[in-house]
This record gives C-alpha cells, sequence and structure tokens, in this order.
C-alpha cells in the first residue's frame, strides 16, 4: 500500500472502514465517521447569545481555540439547530465550558424545548448582552468576526472580549455518546 492510499492499514483491535470512492459509498464513509467520531472525546460547551430580548443557547462540541491574535474561538453550529437563527442575527455570544458540576445546566439544554426554558436551571448573569453561566469552568464573550457556511453547519469565528475562569475545575466530558469524569482517569504511559 503506499503511503498515499486512503486506505488506513488495519492493526490488531482496530476496526477499520475502507472507502475508495466517496460518490458511490456516502452511506459508509459516513457511519465510518459516526463510529470514529464516537471514540474522540470533547469537552462540553453550552453556546449561547440574546437576541430579540431574549435568551437563547444550544449544548455544543464542536469548539476550537483559533489564535491567540487576537484571541478567538470557532464555534460550528448545525444551520437547523435553533441557536443558529438568533446568533446570525446579533453579533456577540458566550462559550461557557461546562464543568462536571454543570451536568445539570448541560441535561437541561438537551431537552427538547427551546429559548427561556433552558436556562432554567443555572446561575445565568447576563454580561455584553449574553448569557454567562456564573460557575462555568470557564466563559468566552465573543463578537462575531466571521462567518461560513459548510456542509450542514455555519462556522462561527468569535474575537473574544471578556473571559473568565475558575481554577482546578473539571470540565465536563463526553465520549462514546455518555458523559464521563476524566479527574480520576489513571496516567497512561505514552
Amino acid at each position: 500500500m503506499s503511503k498515499d492510499s486512503p486506505l488506513i492499514p488495519s492493526q490488531p483491535g482496530r476496526i477499520v472502514s475502507h472507502v475508495t470512492d466517496m460518490n458511490e459509498n456516502t452511506d459508509a464513509i459516513l457511519d465510518a465517521f459516526h463510529a470514529a467520531m464516537r471514540h474522540v472525546s470533547s469537552t462540553v460547551y453550552a453556546i449561547t447569545t440574546g437576541h430579540g430580548g431574549a435568551r437563547h443557547g444550544i449544548i455544543a462540541t464542536a469548539v476550537s481555540s483559533l489564535s491567540f491574535d487576537p484571541p478567538s474561538l470557532l464555534v460550528c453550529i448545525n444551520r437547523s439547530a435553533s441557536l443558529h437563527e438568533p446568533l446570525a442575527s446579533v453579533d456577540t455570544f458566550c462559550v461557557n465550558v461546562l464543568g462536571l458540576g454543570n451536568r445539570d445546566v448541560a441535561d437541561q439544554f438537551m431537552l427538547k424545548q427551546a429559548g427561556e426554558e433552558r436556562f432554567a436551571i443555572g446561575d445565568w448573569e447576563e454580561h455584553h448582552g449574553v448569557p454567562v453561566l456564573a460557575n462555568a469552568q470557564s466563559s468566552f464573550v465573543c463578537k462575531t468576526a466571521h462567518s461560513h457556511e459548510f456542509g450542514t453547519h455555519t462556522i462561527f469565528i468569535g474575537e473574544l472580549i471578556a473571559a473568565s475562569h475558575r481554577d482546578n475545575a473539571t470540565p465536563l466530558t463526553y465520549y462514546d455518546r455518555r458523559y464521563i469524569d476524566i479527574s480520576n482517569a489513571p496516567d497512561q504511559p505514552g
């Protein structure tokens, strides 16, 4: 197999899906993508904004630091999500990094209702016109600098205008379709 082959070599204990033609195997590659992504742990975030006199928010895991100059984050939101239209209509949002103690907030945000009902749990404050979870592990208030549509999502790039964090907070982590506590994970030799 050449080093440029689209195939990933199989190793003991590794499940590999080989797809050589995206046009003919879109279901297979999508299934392989979902299966592989279930085994990538992610920090859990509550993305929030204010629009039309109401608070809006969703739970997301597709968040990343983007740059330190200027300090910025990248947030990916499905265009069918309840937050998408409000977020696309305003220029400020907050990325609340949820800690282990915020599991109830994550559960509340995952319920079917949208809008204000999602904020029934948690100590929410307003800063720069957006909801900020007072006891989040960290909170980043951002001004939208750019947005770009790709596939089913819009990528929002936010430049930081305010930040806060709590020392010694353990992040709420999502892995294999469930929340996990990484605070007691044993160190594994590299």
